[in-house]
């Protein structure tokens, strides 16, 4: 058994799949999901897990090189986009529509059980060296 990190053995085994440029895409209850991407469902009850539980889990295991997240989070969910801002000052904002777009390019769709709006985050993995 591991001993720390991301305990979730489908979680674990996606993660260690991906590779450079690979797309994950971390998002809450409500998010569509397309077709296509691997799905690792960790939606438990309303809120539980939350968005920044896991995307900070996810971000401890990944190299990340860059994120997009929806332009109307700030709106919608000042909680979301503080919490994204700090995560990664560089973030790419789109509208949601093109968001939701990119998504059907994820290779892994993580969802949370986030039961805030626009609590969405498409990862871009980098590499370690």
């Amino acid at each position: 058994m591991k001993r720390s990190g991301v305990l979730n053995r489908h979680l674990a085994g996606a993660l260690a799949e991906l590779g450079h440029g690979d797309g994950v895409l971390v998002c809450d209850a409500g998010m569509p999901i397309p077709p296509g991407p691997r799905v690792v469902d960790l939606a438990f009850r309303a809120g539980v897990p939350s968005f920044a539980e896991v995307l900070d889990g996810l971000l401890a295991e990944l190299v990340v090189e860059g994120a997009t997240a929806a332009r109307e989070t700030d709106a919608a969910n000042p909680a979301a986009a503080r919490l994204l801002a700090g995560r990664f000052p560089e973030l790419e904002l789109v509208a949601h529509e093109r968001l939701k777009a990119l998504s059907s390019g994820a290779r892994l769709v993580v969802r949370t059980g986030e039961a805030r709006p626009y609590a969405n985050v498409l990862l871009r993995c980098g590499v370690f060296f």
